[in-house]
């Protein structure tokens, strides 16, 4: 079986992290599996790249010129909405007609426009598409924000200036998606069972194929070593307990430092000791705005994006603590857990998934940062801290190992061909 995997990025972003991780698990378990990209950032053999890669800048730059326009010219969430209006045809590609099944995962930005995936879906050869959020079965937004107009028929936008109008933008986009998904079966497949009932909701299809499978993570990889090894490596100090935040840009508002923030700040004032004896390690882009806005030590360790350091970081670490507003399915969590690192994130989208409240971390009350102190304290000084970090490690080989995800793929691949065969 050949699958072609299909991803704006080939290692930015967490869609990209994981898609190349479906890549190397479905390899590694018997099928042929090759990821095309936008932006390739590697020599990696089994990734492509888009031919004329200024085609790809020049279809985003469109893309980002007529949301600016519907914005009025505000750059508020000039980012945060895709419309795919502008995007590549691969089905004229080699990589595209060698494949068995085509595998869509996060096609935005200029990647692939709506016009695009219709080529694909009248190629006839399966589709089976993993939503990273929920923008497939929405018709502009990533993050709904509490919106639930996408299981009806989206229209007056919170993300357009005044909030839209009945026949706003997002009204026209959700009109071009329900025609393109209209008389064509996509098999899509969520990371989370959040997800799923979200999917299930949305008004743009009758009866959505929805299939719940994790991301992969490679467990040789990330795993249990040496806390002290790696603390030397990295030179955090070795007489603090560490408090590690993760994000691709730790300024993210989404992320909720802020919250980070007010947990430690309530900590330390509970527990004076803890400004000398605890500190914060700050994984992102921009880390290095935080210091000092905690009471306690900060050490910022910008942006890294090789895994083995990312190994050595989550292993120096005592918990991990993500105080997201939106997540679906984390894959720092995921990453922290595999090296034995106990995780506090709130009860929202797949985080209470990951996180078995109590069993292996602590999942805190929505935008609490009382709760969200209390979880980094009670990990940190009452639980049995090797229990938690035994079964941390235990959950990501069961469900989240590479044959145990490729193999539930492979099986929603099979069903994707045989309904197409069954069709024809």
């Amino acid at each position: 079986m050949r699958v072609l995997l299909v991803n704006t990025n080939e290692r930015t972003g967490g869609a990209a992290v994981a898609t190349d991780r479906l890549m190397d698990a479905l390899n590694n378990n018997g099928v042929k599996a090759k990821m095309l990209v936008a932006n390739k950032q590697t020599d990696t053999i089994t990734v492509a790249e888009l031919p004329h890669p200024w085609r790809q800048q020049m279809c985003f730059l469109w893309e980002r010129l007529i949301i600016f326009l519907h914005l009025h010219g505000q750059k508020e969430h000039l980012f945060e909405i895709d419309i795919a209006n502008a995007g590549a045809d691969i089905t004229c590609l080699p990589e595209f007609r060698q494949a068995d099944v085509i595998h869509l995962a996060w096609i935005n930005q200029g990647m692939l426009s709506l016009s695009s995936i219709r080529k694909i879906l009248k190629s006839g050869k399966p589709v089976v598409w993993t939503m990273h959020d929920l923008w497939p079965l929405s018709s502009i937004c990533h993050l709904t924000l509490g919106c639930d107009k996408f299981k009806t028929h989206c229209h007056q936008c919170q993300y357009l200036p005044n909030g839209g109008s009945n026949k706003d933008l997002s009204y026209v986009v959700w009109e071009r998606k329900r025609r393109t998904y209209q008389h064509n079966n996509i098999s899509f497949v969520t990371c989370s069972r959040w997800l799923s009932s979200e999917a299930k909701a949305s008004g743009l299809i009758d009866k959505p194929l929805v299939d719940t499978i994790p991301n992969p993570i490679n467990t040789t990889i990330f795993c249990r070593k040496d806390k002290h090894e790696a603390r030397k490596i990295l030179e955090l100090p070795a007489d603090k307990r560490l408090i590690l935040f993760a994000a691709q840009r730790a300024t993210n508002v989404n992320k909720g430092m802020d919250y980070l923030i007010e947990a430690c700040q309530k900590l330390t004032s509970q527990h004076p000791d803890m400004r000398d004896n605890t500190a914060v390690v700050i994984l992102g882009g921009h880390a290095e705005e935080f210091e000092g806005r905690f009471d306690m030590p900060v050490f910022p360790l910008g942006y890294i994006n090789d895994e083995h350091i990312m190994v050595e970081v989550y292993n120096a670490c005592d918990v991990f603590v993500l105080p997201s507003l939106s997540e679906n399915l984390p894959n720092t969590i995921m990453e922290a857990m595999a090296c034995g690192t106990p995780c506090v994130g709130f009860n929202v989208g797949g985080i209470p998934e990951m996180i078995d409240h109590q069993r292996n971390g602590y999942v805190a009350r929505y935008k609490d940062s009382t709760d969200l102190a209390k979880g980094i304290h009670w990990i940190l000084d009452e639980a049995d801290y090797e229990e938690l970090s035994r079964k941390a490690v235990h959950k990501v080989a069961i469900e989240y190992s590479q044959q145990s995800v490729a193999m539930r793929y492979i099986e929603v691949y099979n069903q994707a061909m045989a309904y197409k065969n069954y069709s024809i």
